[in-house]
């Protein structure tokens, strides 16, 4: 959105109060992969993007001297917006308001799209150029961070906050998601000491090799069955304690696999839209997951193409 303005003194550029930025970001349903390779500190994730978005509205107010946020409690919003401003030569405060649907904690990369959401809202308030690599080196600063400032689905170096690769896009998917309850403070989770051996690491870098091949292919059966295997991986790390339930649930329906939210405390069923037998599908796994968890939703995976 163009910034109206007038030349100051100097030369410099002199906002008008209410010139407004928007943007808005995805989330995601976990991860289709997540782990560590080989090399050393080489963590990585595959992202899942789902149509659940965060919202961000950033009007200028020059009679505030900082940002204000709505709800209040975004300060890591808050600290997004202040860097991007100051990134653009210090203009004046203003007015950051957040909105969407994407439930905290989950292991949904909320706070992941909060950034990248608040950052082009307040780049689009004051015509700052903000490339992605340019983003990253942001998002860098505030915690570790989720590959949703790229379309699509990539590889993503989240505690380095840098893109690994690009994948594509792949064909609409239904997510039958199962929350096990409680939340998951990302910057603790990262922490964490990984407990994978060096077999394990060989064995994640033969995962995202396959990954990387079945998304060019388009090959959702090939998706499905890395996702299932990563989620069966990371109960060495962060255990989901309705995994062995969930993973029966999708064989005996003849989903495509399951997949987590590896730093969170969401499962989901894959189910393929174009399957003959889609409808019948999602009922009864709707059905079968009712029985575990009062918490199932359904969610709609992005595709780019």
């Amino acid at each position: 959105m163009r910034v109206d303005s007038v030349p100051a003194a100097g030369g410099a550029p002199v906002l008008y109060r209410g010139a407004t930025g928007v943007s808005t970001c995805f989330g995601t349903f976990g991860e289709l992969l997540q782990g560590r390779l080989p090399a050393p500190g080489a963590d990585f994730l595959v992202t899942l993007p789902v149509a659940r978005w965060t919202m961000a509205c950033y009007r200028v107010d020059p009679e505030l001297a900082g940002v204000t946020v709505d709800p209040p409690a975004k300060s890591k919003a808050r600290r997004m917006a202040e860097m991007v401003l100051e990134c653009a030569g210090g203009p004046p405060g203003g007015v950051l308001t957040l909105d969407g649907n994407l439930p905290e904690g989950k292991g949904m990369a909320s706070s992941s799209a909060d950034l990248v959401a608040t950052a082009r809202a307040v780049a689009n308030a004051v015509g700052l150029d903000l490339p992605p690599r340019r983003l990253e080196d942001l998002l860098r600063r505030v915690e570790p961070t989720d590959g949703v400032l790229y379309p699509g689905v990539v590889a993503f170096d989240h505690r380095r906050v840098r893109l690994r690769a690009l994948l594509g896009s792949l064909p609409t998917m239904t997510i039958v998601g199962m929350d096990e309850g409680g939340t998951v403070d990302t910057v603790a989770f990262n922490r964490l000491a990984k407990p994978f051996s060096a077999a394990d690491r060989r064995e994640y870098a033969v995962l995202l090799e396959r990954m990387t091949s079945a998304v060019a292919r388009r090959d959702l059966a090939e998706v499905g069955g890395i996702a299932t295997r990563s989620a069966e991986m990371n109960q060495a790390l962060w255990p989901k304690r309705t995994l062995a339930d969930v993973a029966r649930i999708a064989r005996e329906v003849g989903a495509l696999g399951v997949v987590a939210a590896h730093s969170g405390t969401m499962l989901g069923v894959l189910l393929d839209t174009a399957d003959p037998g889609y409808v019948e599908k999602v009922g009864a796994t709707v059905r079968a997951c009712s029985l575990i968890s009062p918490d199932v939703s359904l969610y709609r995976s992005l595709s780019f193409d």
